[in-house]
């Protein structure tokens, strides 16, 4: 049975502005595009990176609860710093969200768009559409 495509906004106006969306889903499979910790709802970014992390992990929960996936579901992860130095402070985040999926992980320094994001996280996931079709989540 053929699962129709779906995209999930968060009304960013990046998304709007570059013609893409928060995240597909593809069958089992949810693509989360690169998350930054802007909070969408108050239109603001902290100036710290622990927080951008938490913000960027918020988002991310939230797009894959659209999927009706969770972090649970994640299995790779891409994270982009602007500063090395910053892993050391930010690890911690990424294993309070990422140590019950233990996720495949690639973390690059690189320059991101707009010189307040510290952060950038991408998320593949694969929803576990296994068990009774009334089972949250499940959607065949």
């Amino acid at each position: 049975m053929s699962v129709a495509r779906q995209r999930i906004s968060s009304g960013s106006s990046f998304e709007e502005l570059a013609g893409y969306s928060r995240a597909i889903v593809d069958g089992d499979w949810v693509f989360v595009s690169g998350t930054t910790g802007f909070d969408y709802k108050a239109g603001t970014i902290s100036p710290d990176v622990v927080e951008q992390t938490h913000q960027c992990f918020r988002n991310i929960e939230w797009a894959l609860g659209q999927a009706k996936a969770g972090l649970k579901d994640m299995v790779r992860i891409q994270i982009h710093l602007t500063d090395a130095a910053d892993f050391k402070a930010i690890a911690p985040v990424v294993g309070q969200y990422c140590r019950e999926a233990r996720p495949a992980n690639t973390t690059v320094v690189a320059q991101l768009i707009d010189p307040r994001m510290k952060i950038e996280i991408e998320v593949t996931a694969r929803r576990d559409m296994s068990g009774p079709p009334d089972r949250p989540g499940r959607n065949r």
